[in-house]
């Protein structure tokens, strides 16, 4: 099927439809380019993607079909795909469904065979920018007048629109250490990925994950020996709820927080917030640790950031984006607080970031706890 993608700004791409995409069926939402060379499973169930259409820079997608162990959570979270080949077989022995059947089961919809580059560069210029995916026998002009309409996502709470309904366990496995220091975390679920709940419950943490309201009180009934803010979508400005409950709990509780985490600790703290002009996303982003000068690739996926000239004085940076010097990470100067913007659950590069979650176990089972 023909296939058209409308922005916003007047901009069209024509191409191939496929997944979900029919006649009498689109896809909208804000358009964002991913430049992981794999992975893509793991893009379309990252729930940070909610409100968003990805485009993916790599040439071929779909080409190891898909499966349960690749997903970070239930269902995908994209409101649409865009590549520039989509592979209609499945070359790989981990591959237990077809990538067109999957997409189509989970009604994502997408459009192949378009210049993806022409479209990263464009984004690049323009910055994000809504757009609708439909079939081209809809007018280009009513698709646009329809991409204006999407809302912005500034402003939007979408953390609470991902999150789980009722809190849940997640016990380590078997496979834990004797050794591992049997701790108790409570997660916040802002748009979580399961990744990251296997790093905690691998080094012996009893995770119990709470939805994003939770307030501080609660989350401190379950007398955790620490407290995690996971990842998610959105602006993180209107989530006042996350804002007062980590300021409730600071100083009573080691915090780690990643991705929106990460700007929720910012915003709780005082900071402000803004929108990248078109966001990171990807597996390979240099950010530089300012305690050991060592760069790490990292995995990236926000688009939102704290602006670190409105830290508070308590507040010292740690990680910096080596690409536009983007902040990274922060820690509070005197309190078991910190946090980083990117993904280190993901570990794309030789430096592996998965110290993090060792850093978090060492707080929880420090002198003062």
């Amino acid at each position: 099927m023909d296939a058209i993608l409308a922005l916003e700004d007047g901009r069209q791409f024509r191409g191939r439809g496929f997944g979900a995409l029919t006649a009498d069926t689109q896809a909208a939402g804000e358009v964002v380019f991913n430049t992981s060379m794999t992975g893509y499973q793991e893009i379309f169930t990252d729930p940070s993607y909610a409100g968003q259409m990805v485009c993916l820079t790599n040439t071929e997608i779909g080409n190891y079909g898909a499966n349960a162990q690749d997903e970070e959570a239930a269902r995908p979270f994209i409101e649409g795909l865009i590549v520039r080949e989509f592979s209609a077989i499945a070359s790989n022995w981990r591959s237990e469904e077809l990538c067109e059947a999957y997409l189509r089961r989970h009604r994502i919809a997408g459009i192949a065979e378009l210049d993806t580059r022409a479209l990263v560069r464009h984004l690049r210029e323009r910055g994000a920018l809504r757009g609708v995916i439909a079939a081209a026998t809809v007018a280009g002009d009513a698709l646009i007048a329809q991409a204006r309409q999407i809302p912005s996502m500034l402003g939007r709470d979408l953390a609470r629109a991902v999150s789980t309904a009722e809190p849940y366990r997640f016990a380590a496995p078997p496979a834990a250490p004797e050794d591992a220091p049997h701790l108790r975390v409570v997660a916040f679920d802002f748009g979580i990925k399961r990744n990251i709940l296997r790093q905690l419950a691998e080094r012996g943490c009893d995770v119990t994950v709470v939805p994003a309201t939770t307030t501080a009180e609660d989350a401190l009934s379950l007398r955790p020996d620490g407290v995690f803010l996971s990842n998610g979508p959105g602006d993180p400005d209107p989530c006042a709820y996350a804002h007062d409950a980590i300021r409730q709990m600071l100083g009573r509780v080691p915090i780690f927080g990643i991705c929106l985490g990460h700007q929720l600790i910012g915003r709780a703290l005082g900071a402000k917030t803004y929108k990248l002009k078109f966001g990171h996303h990807g597996g390979n982003h240099p950010v530089r640790r300012s305690a050991t000068g060592r760069v790490e690739i990292t995995a990236h996926n926000h688009n939102f950031a704290v602006d670190a000239d409105t830290l508070p004085p308590e507040a010292e940076p740690t990680h910096w984006d080596l690409n536009d010097q983007t902040l990274e990470g922060l820690r509070h100067r005197s309190l078991p607080l910190f946090s980083v913007q990117y993904h280190p659950e993901a570990a794309p590069g030789p430096h592996d970031s998965h110290y993090l979650f060792d850093e978090f176990v060492r707080l929880m089972r420090g002198p003062s706890r």
